[in-house]
């Protein structure tokens, strides 16, 4: 099969997934309020409870917007892959999942479409957060607004991957959105996307050493570092490593000969 089918593939099943997010928007708007909330209210409870203590809340305040900025934009990203992962029940529950896969193309590559087609999505919600957050006066060096790119790539990859995975796992819809619960709020909560490592040390060692061992929290480190125009290695390696293996339980899970749909019975 020529290059340029598989080209036409891509565009194809990316193009439909922005379609699909361009008609949707109260999507755009629930992704958007999630993580502002976040940054007006808890922020600025934060400060509130530092100005006891603080000589100068204010900056503090400051610093802890610019902190967890990079944690917010995770959130935008996992909420968003566990979302597509939710559609993608949903079109496989209505046939049209079932469609996409017959096609003649690897299975494994139609899979890899989908995940980019999401990753773009989040990506773009990503930068209308950043330009809202820049307005409001948490900003970053604009070199650094093009360093996540990569990161966030990865990061998208990554929690779309680990929700493709999860899919496999569940039949009906509506089991699958409590799933999303139960995955999204501890991968976000026992991370250092709200609180450096250090400081939930101080706190429970427990909950470190849970947050040390979750790959999100590498996620958030990566695009924490690369907003700031550096490279976190270590971060990096985990969170490509990480997303390597669950997309490759992803791809084996939809697999109909061998992974959990053969199984269940296939598509």
């Amino acid at each position: 099969m020529r290059v340029g089918a598989y080209w036409h593939c891509m565009r194809g099943v990316v193009g439909r997934e922005l379609l699909r997010f361009v008609h949707q928007r109260s999507r755009f708007i629930a992704a958007l309020v999630r993580p502002l909330v976040w940054l007006f209210v808890f922020a600025a409870g934060f400060r509130m409870a530092l100005g006891v203590a603080m000589i100068d809340p204010y900056e503090t305040y400051i610093r802890y917007e610019v902190y967890i900025v990079p944690g917010l934009v995770g959130m935008i990203q996992l909420f968003n892959g566990m979302q597509s992962s939710l559609s993608m029940v949903y079109d496989r529950e209505m046939g049209s999942m079932r469609v996409l896969l017959v096609s003649p193309f690897p299975r494994w590559y139609l899979l890899i479409c989908k995940l980019l087609a999401s990753t773009l999505v989040s990506m773009v919600q990503v930068y209308v957060f950043l330009l809202i957050a820049y307005l409001y006066g948490v900003q970053a060096p604009l070199a650094g607004y093009a360093y996540i790119l990569p990161a966030l790539l990865v990061t998208g990859f990554l929690v779309g991957a680990l929700g493709m995975l999860l899919s496999t796992f569940v039949r009906q819809l509506e089991n699958f959105a409590g799933i999303m619960n139960f995955v999204i709020f501890p991968m976000f909560f026992l991370s250092s996307a709200l609180y450096p490592l250090w400081r939930i040390r101080e706190g429970s060692y427990l909950v470190y050493q849970i947050a040390s061992f979750n790959p999100f929290t590498y996620a958030v480190e990566m695009i924490r570092f690369a907003l700031y125009e550096q490279l976190n290695l270590t971060a990096s390696g985990i969170a490509l490593a990480t997303t390597v293996v669950l997309l490759g339980l992803a791809i084996w899970g939809y697999d109909p000969a061998r992974g959990m749909l053969a199984r269940k019975g296939g598509e």
